[in-house]
């Protein structure tokens, strides 16, 4: 009986032996992922710049007085911003680059775009910013708006602000162009924002002008849109410290 204790716990530290030489098979490791190749930076010694102009071709239509008097708080002139034409030039529209920036990324500006309420009035009646950054809305006047914005890629709000309350900070996270705004309190209130995901983009004032600088050289889809009148895009082609124009023209009853 001995002999065989001894020969069970001999053939027991054998297996024993045989287990702890057995060499641990490594762990399969994920294959490397080729980083993505990274846009170079753009050189500001070598950047270019788009001009241009947006033309109004046609008659323009007679901005309408707007009747505030549902609301005594509403003071002053105000007329309708659709079609703001001045000496056949376009106002109020939203120009910037649509494409040829290829993966690019940019960083968001820390500054806020400053959207007032001033008497029953959005201003500006048009701004545009990029994806992420921060709208500051304010309400000047002595009664109480209803920022209602109506995306369809972003989330849609409303929020109420009462006189003189304090700033609401809003941003949006996908490029969208344009997001209506109006307000619930006075319907005849509305405005525009162009979101997108660059920083070369631009708002016409009177004059119709616009600058879209610091681009890299490149061939570029410059896109102008109007709330009323669309889209249109134009294809320029810019190389290293080169200003190019990039002009266009909106038709009456196109």
């Amino acid at each position: 009986m001995a002999k065989l204790i001894a020969l069970v716990t001999m053939l027991g530290l054998l297996l024993s032996v045989a287990g702890c030489s057995k060499k641990e098979e490594p762990a399969a490791q994920p294959a490397a992922q080729p980083e993505a190749k990274k846009a170079a930076p753009i050189d500001p010694a070598t950047a270019a710049t788009v001009t241009g102009t947006v033309k109004f071709d046609g008659k323009a239509p007679k901005a309408q007085k707007i009747d505030m008097s549902q609301d005594p708080a509403c003071k002053g002139d105000n007329v309708n911003e659709a079609v703001v034409v001045d000496n056949g030039k376009l106002a109020n529209v939203f120009v910037y680059v649509k494409e040829g920036l290829g993966d690019r990324t940019f960083d968001v500006p820390k500054e806020p775009a400053k959207l007032d309420q001033q008497g029953c009035r959005y201003h500006p009646h048009v701004i545009g910013v990029m994806a992420g950054q921060t709208v500051e809305i304010v309400n000047s006047d002595n009664t109480t708006h209803n920022i209602h914005p109506s995306p369809k890629d972003n989330k849609e709000w409303n929020e109420s602000q009462p006189p003189k309350g304090a700033p609401i900070d809003k941003t949006f996270a996908r490029q969208e162009v344009l997001i209506p705004v109006k307000c619930n309190q006075h319907p005849w209130m509305k405005m525009y924002i162009g979101v997108v995901k660059n920083p070369f983009f631009a708002v016409t004032g009177k004059d119709g002008k616009f600058e879209l600088k610091g681009l890299p050289p490149g061939t570029y889809t410059v896109t102008a849109v109007h709330e009323k009148y669309g889209a249109q895009d134009v294809k320029v082609t810019v190389g290293p410290k080169e200003s190019k124009a990039a002009d266009f023209t909106f038709k009456e009853g196109a």
